[in-house]
Order: structure tokens, then sequence, then C-alpha cells
């Protein structure tokens, strides 16, 4: 075969200019739609491709019409001439080199697939499905199957997307630049579920930037690697209608909630140290939740994120379960599993703040995209991470549609939303003059309050049977009141004023616990102003602080009767409840995520007990109205007795219309106290339904026998009860 020579500059009417043949070799074409692919002169059309490599290219229809061998204008790959077709309609190529031959469909003679609806629904802010246009979806367009892509970057001089179907040239798939909304996208022929891809950007003024991995990709690569990954549309056969049905008309404050706080690669691991896939977790955890009694299971986030210890914390892939544990597919099947057995999946979720990876989200289109130019906004100083720009519309929508995303294709029955004081005040963790006060010199962020009403707004909305839950650590008001009433929206809060102000208590010898007695009886001043979640959470047994039953005061025996205590106090106490994994058990060792909870130590009593216990007030906390329905008004709590502060004896009412009531009496000493009068509303005989100091526990052994009588002396109706040593009893009325 004659070598072609280098440069054709002989041009026939028609053929494009040296110069802009040139620029679509080097990868500076503005635009490569307007020249490249099919187009029409007059009455004929010319055909336009850029194959680097090849020597020769013969043009083909769909069906295999040989439409000709194409002129090559320059050896780096570019052809062109005119083709007899009766229409604009998609074309193939047969490139040949040598003797090796291979087949290209051109993606410039595809039309768009985003259209004028979905521009205008970017601008305004209300596309409520963005996660179906946006990133890469498989797609047959113009009867040819391959991907979409899809990504926003207004102020981006070109956006190629790469990856191993196109040797990652980023000349070689240049996307077209919807110019109202600063959307790029393509469809991308004959790309295949499982390629590899990111985003290669010229920014404003023609740097290039480092490969950038999709904002809305489904799927990522494994850690090191970086790369989003094609992922088919999720097909899942969901079996959760029942479960579903019943969250959509509960009322969630006055359903039992006790939660399984879980980082999925440290819960177990295999043997060899690997990860678990969501299937064998599947086979694991579901069942051990179902016997331990607890009604739902959160997740420390599972979100794609390229650095384990951080704990998915530092987020680069928010609509990617991460790859560590499978494909996506095995996330859903977990879930699903979940739902049959009538457990709820919660998702921790990041949207305050993102990593400053090179790959990610940071400068994304060469300028400030996602978060705010100014570090005063843009940079968190606790996490060294970027601060999303709350005020831009489409990183607004970018993250309510994830919001949204994961209620509906994975049926998630929650998100715990992460760090929202962070969120709350401009100037969290700030000195003056680190921060930009708002529009009326305030340090609220009016912004993020508007995000937050929003994305609470459209997730009830849209899903009735999801709740959301604040990690918020201070008091600002009505954070899970609703919006309409000025509320934040989210439908529950974390009580960190209870985990901070109880654990402080009990880590005190007992005998100056009598100091301090208002620690454990001032939450309930609080209790009833937001929807409470009790958190004993992953927070709590990091960084220095030990785990739970390390942190309680005595010897050992004490720390696990402090303990043991302490949850049937917390179980009793209003509110929903949060339990992180291991400690469950009392895993003496504070939790790292680089390796297995201790599960040896279940051969042993007293952490059996621990667990036994756990398991008992889940299901006493399930199966008594009383201590559920109310947890979130006044009318389920009385106190009995609040200020014993001698003898560190706490006892309480909890109460539902029609129920029997149910008493929670705690004595934090390790003396052993008979005939305690305990003041009751009804007499009759009392039922112990629970004793934290039970042998079965770890415990003493000391009690009432089953049950105690209350009668009426003197106008006043009380018990003579036993209280043992550091335990929380409770009594039930045998007859209401």
């Amino acid at each position: 075969m004659k070598k072609s020579p280098r440069v054709d500059d002989g041009r026939a009417p028609g053929e494009i200019p040296l110069s802009e043949i040139e620029a679509i070799i080097e990868g500076r074409h503005a635009n490569p739609f307007a020249v490249l692919g099919l187009h029409r002169l007059r009455d004929a059309y010319r055909l336009r491709c850029f194959i680097p490599g090849a020597e020769a290219v013969t043009a083909l229809t769909l069906n295999g019409t040989d439409l000709g061998e194409l002129k090559c204008r320059h050896e780096a790959g570019y052809f062109e001439g005119l083709v007899e077709v009766a229409h604009l309609q998609p074309v193939r190529y047969r490139a040949r080199r040598g003797d090796v031959e291979w087949a290209v469909t051109d993606p410039y003679t595809f039309g768009p697939v985003l259209g004028p609806m979905d521009d205008y629904l970017l601008r305004e802010g209300s596309h409520l499905r963005l996660f179906d246009k946006m990133g890469a979806h498989p797609l047959k367009h113009e009867g040819v199957d391959g991907f979409h892509f899809a990504v926003w970057a207004p102020n981006a001089k070109r956006v190629s997307v790469v990856g191993e179907f196109n040797n990652w040239d980023g000349r070689r798939h240049v996307m077209r630049l919807r110019m109202d909304t600063g959307i790029w996208e393509i469809f991308a022929p004959d790309v295949r579920p499982g390629s590899p891809y990111k985003f290669e950007i010229i920014g404003k003024n023609g740097e290039l930037l480092p490969l950038k991995a999709d904002p809305y990709a489904r799927r990522a690569e494994l850690r090191p690697q970086t790369a989003s990954v094609t992922a088919p549309e999720l097909v899942q056969e969901w079996e959760d209608d029942a479960h579903r049905a019943f969250w959509e008309k509960a009322d969630h404050r006055r359903q039992p909630i006790s939660i399984y706080e879980v980082h999925a690669g440290s819960w177990r691991k295999r043997d060899d140290g690997t990860f678990l896939s969501w299937d064998e977790l599947a086979a694991q955890l579901i069942p051990y939740c179902t016997d331990m009694g607890f009604t739902h299971i959160e997740f420390l986030p599972i979100t794609e994120h390229p650095f384990d210890p951080s704990w998915g914390y530092q987020t680069t892939g928010l609509f990617a379960p991460t790859a560590r544990f499978g494909e996506p597919e095995g996330f859903a099947r977990f879930v699903n599993g979940c739902h049959k057995v009538g457990i709820g999946v919660i998702l921790d979720w990041v949207p305050a703040h993102f990593p400053t990876d090179e790959f990610g989200l940071r400068q994304f289109d060469g300028t400030a995209l996602y978060e705010h130019e100014d570090p005063r906004q843009g940079f968190h100083p606790d996490w060294n991470t970027a601060i999303y720009n709350f005020g831009r519309i489409e990183v607004l929508s970018y993250l309510v549609n994830n919001a949204l995303y994961w209620a509906e294709k994975f049926h998630l029955d929650g998100l715990r939303v992460d760090a929202v004081a962070s969120m709350l005040y401009l100037d969290y963790s700030r000195k003056e003059g680190e921060w930009v006060p708002n529009e009326y010199g305030g340090r609220e962020n009016l912004e993020a309050v508007r995000f937050l009403q929003k994305m609470n707004s459209l997730s009830y909305g849209a899903h009735p049977g999801v709740m959301t839950i604040a990690e918020e650590s201070t008091s600002w008001p009505k954070v899970s009141h609703p919006v309409h009433e000025g509320g934040l929206g989210f439908g529950f809060k974390w009580n960190m004023g209870f985990m901070h102000d109880t654990l402080s208590y009990l880590k005190r010898e007992p005998i100056h616990r009598k100091h301090h007695h208002h620690e454990m009886t001032f939450g309930l001043v609080y209790a009833y102003s937001e929807n409470f979640v009790l958190p004993l959470s992953h927070d709590e047994v990091v960084h220095g602080k030990g785990s739970l039953i390390a942190k309680m005061a005595g010897d050992d025996w004490q720390k696990f009767a402090n303990l043991r205590a302490y949850y049937g106090f917390m179980w009793g106490y209003p509110g929903k409840k949060l339990l992180f994994m291991g400690q469950e058990f009392a895993q003496w060792a504070e939790w790292s995520e680089s390796r297995s909870l201790d599960w040896n130590l279940l051969q042993y009593h007293p952490h059996e007990g621990m667990r036994r216990l756990v398991r008992d007030l889940n299901f006493c906390y399930r199966s008594k109205p009383a201590l559920h329905a109310r947890d979130c008004e006044g009318e389920g709590f009385r106190w009995l007795i609040a200020d014993d502060a001698d003898n560190s004896v706490y006892a309480w009412l909890r109460m539902a219309p029609g129920e029997k009531p149910v008493a929670v009496i705690t004595n934090f000493t390790p003396v052993y106290r008979e005939n305690y009068r305990v003041p009751l509303p009804n007499e009759g005989r009392w039922r112990e339904i629970l004793n934290t100091d039970a042998e079965i526990y770890g415990g003493s052994g000391k009690g009432n026998g089953g049950r105690v009588q209350a009668m009426n002396a003197g106008g006043s109706i009380s018990a003579d009860v036993t209280l043992p040593p550091l335990a929380t009893i409770m009594l039930e009325l045998e007859q209401a």
C-alpha cells in the first residue's frame, strides 16, 4: 500500500482547511461536532472522521452498505469524502493499518440525547431526575448500543470522555456543549458496561486539568485506582412491598427504632483480612441484626472514597457504592434482604464537604465550581476539605438529587446527615476574620439552611417512608420540625447532649456521682424540643477515646455492671436508640477500621451476657408501646424519683395511651438496696420485665423475685423495691 502523504492541502469544495484539521488532531478544536461526522452540503453529504493510527478508512452504513473509501488528508488519521446517502444517519468505519483492521462507529454522526426540557429544569433547579441524565448511562441511540455521557463544566474550553474504549485519547470523544446549561454531552457508541473512564478537561485559559472522575458515576474502580466505571442501569427484583408500605403509613416518632451502626469494612473480615462482599455481609449481618432485635442498620458512608481511614467521610463518588464490597447490584440485594425481614437501612450521608483529591470535584473545570472560591467560605479547616457552594443552583440540585437517588434506586430507608452544624454556621471552627457573614451580617449559613429544607421537603414528598436524621451538635432551633413551621425539616436529630452528659457521669467513681446527679436529669429539660435519637456512636470509640466498657468507672466487674445499667437506663429513656457495632458485647479495644471486631470475646460470659442484655432490651423496647410510642412526646414520661442524689437513684414512668405503664429504676452505685420505696401510679402487682443484674447477663442475680407489690398507704401508692448494685430494672403493671 502506498503511504499517504502527511497533509493533503489541495482542498476540494467542502473540505475543511488545514488549520481546522490540525486543531482536531491537536485537541484544540472548539466544536468538533460542527465539522466531524456526516454533514449535508447543498445536495451532497460529506463525511469527516479522525481515527488515530488509521492509514485507510472505508465508510459503511449501520446495515453494512459500503459508502466507499474516504480520502486521507492527514497521516495522523484525518479522513473525509463525499458519500451517497439519503439522509443524516450514524456511520461506521472499517479502518486499516498494514494488515490490521478494526471497526469504529462515529460518535459525531449521532444527535444529542438531552433536550430543551432538561435544559429548562436544570436552569430552574427543579430537575429531580438528574441521576438518570447526568453521568454515564447505557443507551440504544439511533439504533446503536453505547453509553451517553453528560457532565457539568460551564467554564471549560473543552471536555472529552476518555477511557479504555478510546485509549484514553482526549481527541476521540470531544463532547458537545449545551450553551444554556454548561453541560457537555456525547453518545459514545459501542462502549460496554465495566469500562473505566474519566473526563479530560481543558480550562478556560487552555490549561489541561488532571483527569476528573465523574461526579454522577454510579460505579467506580477499587482504590488505589480512581476512574469511574460504566455501569448498567440497576436491576433488582424488589421483594419489599410490605416493608415499604408499612413505613409509608407509619409515624416514625411512634415506632420503635433501634439502630445498629456499622462500618461495613470492619464488622467482620474474611480470614485473609480482605473485605466481605455485600452478599457475604448479607448472609451474616442480616441474621445477626434480626436475632439481636435491631430495627435498622445504619452504615458509615459506603459511597466511593479513596482513603480507608476516612471511614467513607471523605467521599469522591456520592452516587457510587464503593467497589470495596463489589458491584452496586450487591448493595441492592443487601437492602432487599434486610427489607424482607423487616430491617431498615440508613446511609450516613456527607453533603457538608468533599476531599481535595485532584481527580475529584475540587476546581472541577479549572474554577471553583462545586466549592466557594474564597477559602473563608470554601475550605474546611477541621478536615482539610472543600465546602459545597450551597447557593449555586447546580450544586444544590446535585446534592438533592443524590438524596433522592438512594431512596429511589436502592430503596434506602433514611439518611443520617453528617456534620450539619458545620453547614449551619459560617464561623464553624473559624476565628474572627476567617469567615464571611451572611447578607444580614450574621453567622448563619442561610444557603445551607435552604438546601437542607429543600432536601428534606423533597425527600419526604417523594418517599414518605424515609426518615432523615441530623447529626447536629448545637442548639439550633427546630432541626426536626417541619419546614412550613420554620424548621429544617429533618425527621430526627442526634441527642449529642445526652451522650456527652451521661458518659461524663459514668466515668466518675460512684462515690462522686451524687455531686453530678444533674448530668443524668438535665436531658429531660429539653428531651421533647426535638425528635431525638440517643446515639452511642462510632465517634465515642475512636481517636483515643477507648471503648464504652473502658470508659466505665471501677474494676472489671463494676465496668460491666455500669455499662449494663447504662444500657438499661438508655433503653428506658425517651428517644430512639443507636449503638455502634462491638459495643453490644462490650469490646475492650478501641474500634479500628483496619481489623474485624473482637468476636472471640463472646466465649466469655461477661461479654456474651452484655450481648444478651442488648438483645433483650431491644425486644423489650419493641414489644412495650409504653417504652417507644411516646418517645418524642412529653405525655409519655413522668419522673418518679429525680432528686435522690445521695443514693444516685433515678426512677421514672414510661406511658402510652391505653397501654400498661413501665417504671424504669436505676441504681448507679454498687450498694445493694433492699426495701427502697418507689412511688408508683397504680396499686397491684408490678412484674419485673428486665433486670440488668440478672446472672444470665453476667450480674450478681439480685432482684425482686419477678414481682413487686404496690400498695396505697396514707393516700400515696408505692412499692418497696430491691435495687441491685449498679443496675437498672424495669417494672410493668400486670393489669392496666
